[in-house]
């Protein structure tokens, strides 16, 4: 079983603490899956500089491949955070910096890549729509990360993504149920094979167009931040899916996908008492 981030990565730069950690959405889920006993790699673009080193030795040190990767001249995605109560604040970001800018686009050879590993996760941070296309009948199911921002949810971008996606996950802690019931019906009525929606300590919900699946959260006290937890619950409910059969012409069933719900809200869980996304956190050389 293998599982491919495509994608962001980016610095997390906690100005209350003055440490700067690695992550990014692509990044994590492939950190996450790695953690969970599945074998993962990274594939995306670093920048030349100390940050774009400091990124990919991080994720290398957790046993995640990045040997296909590309170092491009230009300067890292960096994001400025803090913490208030256990929960991260963002403050702003530098646009991603050169992975963002000039993402990689796949050819023949890394298609090829690709079609080696089960699933193949990508988000709206990383610029890869485009090559959504390129994995169709390749033979990994394809996961994306929809976020939370409303430019996301709009009928064109949901078209561009939803038709390419097996599973798509969409952050609603700002909705109700109805409300998020309702989107995750837009989005599989949109292509998305199956939906899934995050909606923090109210739990989480997964739609594949006939039923609508719910399990309540993990609660946790005395978190340490929720850097990363919806990623965290994205990679415990896919290798969860996995790991029951899922595969491209293979739907989940309804009692697998509860289970993977279950799966998830553990693994966002844990995630609560990690500092930043996976840890490897530096002091801020403030001139980087």
């Amino acid at each position: 079983m293998r599982v491919l981030g495509f994608g962001d990565n980016i610095v997390d730069r906690f100005v209350d603490r003055g440490i700067d950690y690695p992550g990014g959405n692509s990044v994590n889920v492939a950190v996450y899956a790695r953690r969970l006993g599945v074998e993962s790699a990274y594939l995306g673009v670093f920048g030349d500089d100390g940050l774009g080193a400091f990124l990919r030795g991080s994720i290398a040190a957790q046993g995640v491949a990045v040997d296909r990767c590309v170092v491009r001249p230009g300067e890292s995605g960096v994001s400025r955070l803090r913490v208030d109560d256990g929960e991260r604040v963002f403050l702003g970001w530098n646009g991603g910096g050169v992975t963002v800018r000039e993402p990689l686009e796949l050819d023949a050879d890394l298609l090829g890549y690709l079609g080696g590993f089960d699933l193949v996760h990508s988000s709206v941070y990383s610029h890869s729509e485009p090559e959504l296309p390129k994995l169709a009948g390749l033979g990994p199911l394809v996961s994306f990360d929809l976020s939370s921002e409303e430019e996301y949810r709009d009928p064109a971008y949901l078209d561009r993504v939803c038709p390419h996606a097996d599973l798509v996950l969409l952050s609603c802690s700002h909705l109700d149920e109805d409300a998020t019931a309702d989107l995750l019906a837009e989005a599989v009525r949109r292509g998305a094979g199956l939906a899934l929606g995050t909606r923090g300590v109210a739990g989480a919900f997964a739609h594949d167009g006939d039923v609508t699946v719910s399990a309540p959260a993990w609660l946790a006290e005395d978190i340490v931040d929720t850097m990363g937890c919806g990623d965290a619950f994205l990679a415990g409910f896919a290798v969860s899916l996995l790991r029951e059969g899922w595969a491209a012409g293979r739907p989940a069933a309804p009692a697998a996908i509860e289970r993977a719900l279950h799966g998830g809200a553990q693994a966002a869980h844990a995630q609560c008492f990690v500092e930043g996304a996976f840890g490897h956190g530096r002091a801020t050389a403030w001139l980087a």
